[in-house]
């Protein structure tokens, strides 16, 4: 059974940093990604990554702030977090797809993880 598992939320000052950690239980991926989910708001995509290829894609209101990365040998994928803001509280959700599509919808992700708070605040 496929797991994902997240690590790394947090409460945070605005400007400052985070980085959340995903672990596959497997590799057999064609994409990993971020999405993330606000009070009152619907899952809005974050990230994502080509697991081969390395491509990355982001959202725009995290360009330039965030990046997402995999470690191949711990089957880890990362979403380094950087000037955060508190619109970017949420909670944070990983995601992997075994097809290929609209990357930017949770629809091609056929498994997630539980989902990790992140709060940005004073």
């Amino acid at each position: 059974q496929v797991q994902l598992v997240e690590s790394g939320g947090g409460l945070v000052q605005p400007g400052n940093s985070l980085r959340l950690s995903c672990a596959a239980s497997e590799r057999t991926f064609s994409y990993m990604a971020w999405f993330r989910q606000a009070p009152g708001k619907e899952r809005e995509f974050v990230s994502a990554i080509h697991w081969r290829s390395g491509n990355r894609y982001y959202t725009d209101s995290v360009k330039g702030r965030f990046t997402i990365s995999i470690d191949n040998a711990k089957n880890t994928v990362y979403l380094q977090m950087n000037s955060l803001k508190p619109e970017d509280t949420a909670v944070y959700f990983c995601a992997a797809a075994r097809g290929y599509g609209n990357l930017y919808t949770s629809a091609l992700y056929n498994y997630w993880g539980q989902g990790i708070q992140v709060t940005v605040s004073s």
